[in-house]
């Protein structure tokens, strides 16, 4: 009884520290002023990274750029206060602007604040159900499938930029957005392009000789200043978007209706899946770096906090960044604190740099779009994938190509179910029945085995061998038996210690056998079942108690039992 209580105590210890946020954690440990500096200096680098993205991002999805900056102030705070890695960061980005954009176009910008605010909802529930762990039953060629799209349709969004087009607005869909910008094509600006090709130019070359530069915001100021300074008649923000109102704005809710809260259901289910996604895919790639362990539960609630407070104050949706994480962690970041000061200063520069916004040129910002779409699309992933079996293969290519030409909603969901199939069929190729010869001993794998298992088992005894997952895409397996029994045996003995996993549908396939042939007076022995089968069968009333199953531990005990013990007549 002690023994109970202190094990359920621990149970419960666990559980609640499953959902205290690592900055909670930090400050028990013993925080630092050494650490403090440390963070600082990480803080204040990732800052200076998540400037131009942020404004860069906002603008890609159709929004404006203080959304951006706000997005990452607010969220950013909340993710590292609340988070449960200690590396985090989070705000914007790349895998969001396909679908801000998307909403926006359809819903309007208030349809995308009720979207995230149901997203920021889901996420906290995610988290408090433990659903933190099932990132791992996402399948690798569907998150490549759609970060590759997601990467194509950024690079489309940014064209007009980049060659300075003279266009009133390009459309959403993919094939009317190229139709519109070759239409327009006669009103390519030389200085947009130079002034794009000499930021990205910027960027590749400090990446290569100078990795610890912040090359964004160095392209970006270099850019603002040339076409500042030679008064060339090249778009920035100041000139699309007007005055900035650069200022925290009050806390107000989106108007909700049923008919909205409907219409609206996918797209809260897309930015949930995908900040959930993305934020535990940046808190493993922290793990890897650091050898630390985050709790990925903390996180999707964190997550979902952080996009509720930023679509309450007018914000995008938000999640954790792995570019900028992995900035973090290499600028020297320790804890969660680097996040929170990275959040500060984003904070503070709304404040007080909202003047120097405006000069920023957009063909700049475009050119950090296509670094950032290179980059998330990490072609050498599809490259190594595009080598993997056909039906991989045909999961990334379907998910690619959705995400660019229907939905990114239709293109997770229809990747996902593609691979689920592909999975099944697999397993139920898995699943192999052997009679007669039989190669390998059930429980004792070292045992050797008779060449012809016949010899060795009474007269009118007939076994089986049950291999691979007995599942509903495999329960076919066990109604082959009726087929290649001639006529009734005395007993009959499955063994089953090569399956290791049965669902409802294989049990009741075996259900089905195993009165078929007590009809006929034939005994079933069972031998070698495994803990999940058995806890189906016995699920089921099959189990040893039910009485009309016999079950061996052994093979050799099934052989026993099928020779001492006559078949009922």
């Amino acid at each position: 009884m002690a023994f109970t209580a202190t094990k359920s105590s621990r149970t419960t210890a666990r559980s609640w520290r499953e959902f205290t946020p690592k900055l909670v954690s930090v400050f028990r440990e013993g925080y630092t002023l050494k650490t403090l500096r440390q963070d600082g200096l990480a803080g204040l680098t990732v800052a200076i990274v998540a400037l131009p993205l942020a404004m860069a991002l906002a603008i890609a999805s159709g929004s404006t750029p203080e959304k951006g900056l706000l997005t990452a102030a607010v969220a950013g705070f909340l993710i590292s206060a609340f988070g449960g890695s200690r590396f985090q960061i989070g705000g914007p980005t790349g895998a969001f602007v396909v679908v801000v954009y998307n909403i926006v176009a359809r819903q309007g910008f208030d349809g995308l604040l009720l979207a995230t605010l149901m997203a920021g909802a889901l996420l906290v529930i995610a988290g408090l159900a433990r659903l933190g762990s099932w990132i791992k039953y996402i399948p690798e060629p569907v998150v490549a499938g759609f970060t590759g799209g997601i990467a194509i349709v950024i690079v489309s969004s940014q064209v007009r930029d980049l060659l300075g087009l003279t266009m009133h607005a390009a459309p959403a869909e993919f094939f009317a957005k190229w139709a519109a910008m070759w239409a327009a094509r006669a009103s390519v600006s030389p200085y947009a392009v130079a002034v794009a090709t000499g930021a990205l130019g910027v960027i590749l070359i400090l990446r290569r000789f100078a990795p610890r530069a912040p090359g964004f915001l160095i392209a970006v100021v270099l850019a603002a200043l040339a076409v500042h300074a030679l008064h060339l008649p090249v778009e920035t923000i100041g000139s699309r978007f007007g005055r900035l109102n650069l200022a925290l704005p009050a806390p107000d809710l989106p108007m909700v209706s049923w008919p909205r809260l409907r219409a609206l259901i996918p797209s809260a289910f897309t930015i949930a899946f995908l900040a959930g996604v993305e934020s535990l895919l940046s808190a493993m790639v922290a793990d890897g770096m650091t050898g630390r362990r985050h709790r990925s539960n903390m996180e999707l609630v964190a997550q979902g906090i952080a996009n509720l407070a930023s679509a309450v104050l007018g914000g995008l949706p938000a999640t954790g960044a792995i570019a900028r994480t992995a900035t973090n962690i290499r600028s020297g970041g320790r804890t969660p604190v680097a996040g929170i000061i990275h959040a500060a200063l984003i904070f503070a520069f709304m404040l007080a740099g909202a003047p120097l916004v405006s000069f920023a040129p957009l063909a700049s910002l475009a050119a950090i779009l296509l670094v950032v779409a290179w980059t998330m699309s990490e072609p050498h992933k599809l490259v190594r994938l595009m080598r993997a079996p056909m039906g991989e293969r045909l999961v990334l290519v379907t998910t690619l190509a959705l995400t660019v030409l229907v939905d990114l909603t239709i293109a997770i969901g229809v990747g996902v179910v593609m691979a689920a199939m592909i999975f099944m069929h697999r397993m139920a190729q898995a699943a192999t029945l052997a009679q007669g010869s039989i190669i390998d001993e059930d429980e004792d794998p070292g045992a050797p085995e008779p060449d012809d298992q016949r010899d060795v088992v009474p007269p009118g005894v007939e076994v089986f061998q049950l291999r691979g997952p007995l599942f509903f895409g495999a329960a076919g397996v066990i109604a082959e038996l009726l087929d290649v029994i001639d006529r009734p045996p005395r007993a009959i003995i499955l063994r089953m210690s090569r399956a290791p996993v049965m669902d409802a549908t294989g049990a009741g396939v075996l259900h089905d056998f195993i009165q078929r042939w007590r009809r006929e007076g034939v005994r079933i022995i069972l031998s070698g079942v495994r803990e999940q089968p058995l806890d189906t069968l016995r699920q089921m009333g099959m189990g040893p108690e039910s009485g009309g199953v016999i079950y061996a531990a052994s093979y050799a005990e099934a052989l026993v039992m099928a020779e001492s013990e006559p078949a009922a007549s």
